[in-house]
C-alpha cells in the first residue's frame, strides 16, 4: 500500500464527465463510466466524483447513476454533491459508497457535519473546502453554490468542519483548478499545520514532482483532475494514471 493515496476526481456535470478552469469552462472529456472501468485498469486507490451541479440545481443526487458508478469500481468510492440530509447521505452509502464529501450542506448547516459523525463516523465523511484569493491576494472560502467568498477566517472555518466530525478535508485551490501551474503549497502548509485529521489537497497538480511536494508540505493525500485526464499541450482527452511503482519510488525520495 501507498504511504499517500493519490486520488483522480471526477467532476459530473449532466451526466457527463466535466473538467474545470479556476471552477469555470466546464470541458466535456467523457463518459464516467468508461473513465471508472479505465482507472480499474490502472489500480487507482481511491477515487472521488463531484457532482457540481446538484447543490447549484438545489437538487438531490443522481442515486442511479451513483448505483453504476458503485457497481463498476474496484476501488473505493466518494462522491460529493447535492447531499443535505441524514436519509440522503444513508442512500449513498447503502448504494456502495465508501465515502460522502460534504460542502454546501455544511455552510448552510453548521450542525450537518456532527451529526452525520454520529450517524456514520468521521472516517466515512469528508469535508470540501474550497478556498480562492481575493483580490489582496488574501485566502476566503469559496461558495461553489453561490459563487460568493464567505466571510470568516479561511483557517477557522475548517478547524470548526473538524471539530464537528469530520474525518478528512478536502483542500481545494480555486485559483489552482484545472490550471496545471503546480499546487499552492503555502495554502496546503498552513491547513495542515492547523489540523489534526488528514489533508487532501486538490488544484493545479501537473506532475509526479508536483504531487511530491504536496506531501512535504503537509498533504496526507493528493488529488487531481486535469493531471488524469489531459495529454499534451493542447490538452487532448487522455486518461492516465501514474505506474504504481512509480509512485512507491516518488514517496520513498528523500
Amino acid at each position: 500500500m501507498l504511504k499517500h493515496r493519490v486520488i483522480p476526481v471526477l467532476l459530473l456535470r449532466n451526466e457527463g464527465l466535466v473538467k474545470t478552469s479556476r471552477f469555470k469552462d466546464p470541458k466535456y472529456v467523457g463518459d464516467p463510466i468508461n473513465a471508472i472501468r479505465i482507472f480499474n485498469e490502472k489500480e487507482v486507490d481511491e477515487l472521488m466524483v463531484m457532482d457540481i451541479n446538484a447543490s447549484v440545481e438545489s437538487r438531490e443526487p443522481n442515486y442511479s447513476l451513483i448505483e453504476q458508478f458503485a457497481g463498476e469500481c474496484f476501488m473505493p468510492l466518494a462522491y460529493g454533491g447535492g447531499i443535505r440530509s441524514i436519509d440522503q447521505a444513508q442512500r449513498i452509502f447503502s448504494l456502495g459508497v465508501e465515502k460522502i464529501s460534504i460542502q454546501s450542506g455544511a455552510l448552510e448547516d453548521p450542525t450537518f457535519i456532527g451529526r452525520l459523525k454520529d450517524r456514520f463516523g468521521s472516517q466515512s465523511i469528508i469535508a470540501s473546502v474550497d478556498v480562492r484569493k481575493n483580490w489582496l491576494g488574501k485566502p476566503q472560502v469559496y461558495e461553489s453554490k453561490t459563487k460568493k467568498d464567505r466571510n470568516g477566517p479561511w483557517l477557522d472555518h475548517i478547524q470548526a468542519l473538524v471539530e464537528a466530525g469530520a474525518g478528512e478535508i478536502l483542500l481545494n485551490a480555486v485559483d489552482r483548478d484545472g490550471t496545471l501551474s503546480g499546487p499552492d503549497l503555502n495554502l496546503i502548509r498552513t491547513a495542515s499545520e492547523s489540523i489534526g485529521v488528514p489533508l487532501v489537497a486538490v488544484g493545479g497538480i501537473s506532475s509526479l514532482p508536483d504531487i511530491k511536494a504536496s506531501v512535504d508540505a503537509g498533504a496526507s493525500a493528493v488529488a487531481a483532475g486535469a493531471f488524469f485526464v489531459f495529454h499534451g499541450p493542447h490538452r487532448a482527452v487522455l486518461i492516465t494514471y501514474p505506474k504504481y511503482q512509480d509512485l512507491v519510488n516518488l514517496f520513498e525520495e528523500g
